[in-house]
């Protein structure tokens, strides 16, 4: 059973009591995107619904220093939904939480307040902002190797095989909780799949985006098995991407559309993805922000590392879906960039503000690139103006960290607590020695 989306704080303290729920999971993220939560009983919903529950924020990554470590978490109603995964006759249920200071104002380190305050903004302007990730996952036996438990490959269909049954059960799961699937398929790399979501707006699409994960990771732990979202799993197959359809609307107005085009893209959609190009450097690290991402970002495996757009051709960073008579409120720019392991809330808002920019600036857009950019020399690529993505997380961070863009739409607290974390983080990697270093170099040194 799933519920409405414009629940009211009365409405979830009926249904709890009405349906018993033994507890009240309150949901938020950390600077990273890992979700973090505690519980609290039906006697003390109302309270913690009014004035919101005080947590030490000072272990939370990102999050207050220990001398300022008093935070307040307040629940947001419409989130409500049962976790399908708990016993039905005393079940639990969860909402997502807005993190506030104990005077109630908005606490800048939360990575939710971080996307409103933009969608606030540009809701002045009578926009809304739409998102449709599209998220591919591995399963594999355990979380000790990376043993897929099939062997397909792109689009296969694989009767009687465990992937299947818990991409099945992950959609019923999904589908209880309100979340709207179009449709799922195995992908490219043996054992990886994707679950593709319906358009929603960013911040409620943020919310589904953290409980999609949950929901995948739990029903495989469920059955014995585990998922992961970790970028590049496995060496010489493809990775796993968030590629993230956007449009702007006005009321039930597509923005992005234009008639007279002959793309059917309009200034504002020129503008949007001009600013994603331009300043795609600037946000990759936000979107792609672990070490491993950029081993996905490589050529060869269909990950976009060239900045470029284009209609049919794949290889470009953005790609824009063909139109269709009739369909003008799907016309939609896609970023292919981003992987499914990135916090949401920041990577939509640092994708709008690029976007925004964009529009704003009146950036120019060059000709699309339809040929396939894989197989160009650099020197073609060169001629053509078209640059690179980061090859790695310590370019990445350079190329974020003199990005005023980035800074202004994440606020100086997170950007801060992001760089420092995603230092820390290249430091360990670059100075770890690996196996595959003892298994090469010991040998014959």
């Amino acid at each position: 059973m799933s519920f409405d989306s414009n629940m009211t704080k009365e409405d979830v303290l009926r249904i709890v009591k009405e349906k018993r729920v033994s507890f009240i999971q309150f949901w938020f993220t950390d600077v990273l995107g890992m979700l973090k939560s505690f519980a609290v009983t039906e006697p003390e919903l109302e309270m913690g619904m009014s004035e919101g529950m005080g947590f030490d924020g000072s272990s939370i990554e990102g999050f207050a220093r220990i001398e300022e470590s008093d935070m307040v978490a307040l629940p947001d109603p419409k989130t409500f939904q049962l976790l399908p995964w708990r016993p039905e006759e005393r079940p639990v249920a969860r909402m997502f939480c807005d993190i506030i200071n104990p005077d109630h104002t908005p606490y800048e380190g939360d990575p939710r307040y971080v996307l409103k305050r933009l969608l606030n903004k540009i809701a002045e302007k009578g926009y809304t902002f739409y998102v449709g990730p599209e998220l591919e996952y591995f399963y594999f036996k355990s979380k000790d190797k990376p043993e897929g438990l099939d062997t397909g490959g792109y689009f296969d269909s694989l009767p009687l095989d465990m992937a299947s049954d818990l991409r099945r059960e992950t959609i019923f799961a999904l589908q209880s909780m309100g979340i709207q699937v179009e449709y799922s398929h195995h992908e490219v790399a043996p054992s990886q799949h994707e679950i593709d979501l319906r358009y929603d707006e960013a911040l409620s699409m943020s919310d589904k985006t953290m409980t999609y994960r949950i929901v995948v990771k739990e029903i495989a732990r469920q059955n014995g098995h585990y998922a992961t979202f970790m970028p590049k799993p496995i060496f010489g197959e493809n990775g796993s991407g968030m590629h993230v359809h956007q449009s702007l609307f006005r009321g039930d107005a597509n923005l992005f559309f234009d008639g007279d085009d002959p793309y059917h893209l309009s200034k504002i959609a020129k503008g949007y993805i001009a600013g994603i190009m331009k300043h795609a450097r600037e946000i990759i690290a936000v979107t792609n922000q672990w070490v491993n991402s950029y081993k996905r970002l490589v050529p060869g495996y269909e990950a976009p590392v060239y900045i470029s757009w284009a209609r049919r051709n794949r290889s470009a960073m953005v790609r824009v879906p063909m139109y269709k008579p009739g369909k003008e409120v799907a016309t939609r720019i896609e970023f292919r960039a981003p992987d499914p392991a990135c916090n949401p809330y920041l990577a939509f808002a640092v994708m709008l503000a690029a976007g925004l920019k964009g529009i704003e600036k009146e950036y120019e857009l060059p000709d699309p690139v339809e040929e396939d950019i894989y197989q160009m020399s650099a020197k073609d690529r060169k001629a053509r103006g078209i640059a690179t993505l980061p090859d790695n997380l310590f370019e990445a961070l350079i190329e974020l960290e003199k990005s005023d863009l980035v800074r202004e739409a994440l606020g100086d607290h997170i950007f801060n607590k992001f760089m420092e974390n995603k230092k820390i983080e290249w430091d360990r990697y670059r100075t770890h020695v690996s196996q595959y270093e003892i298994e090469k170099y010991m040998p014959i040194m």
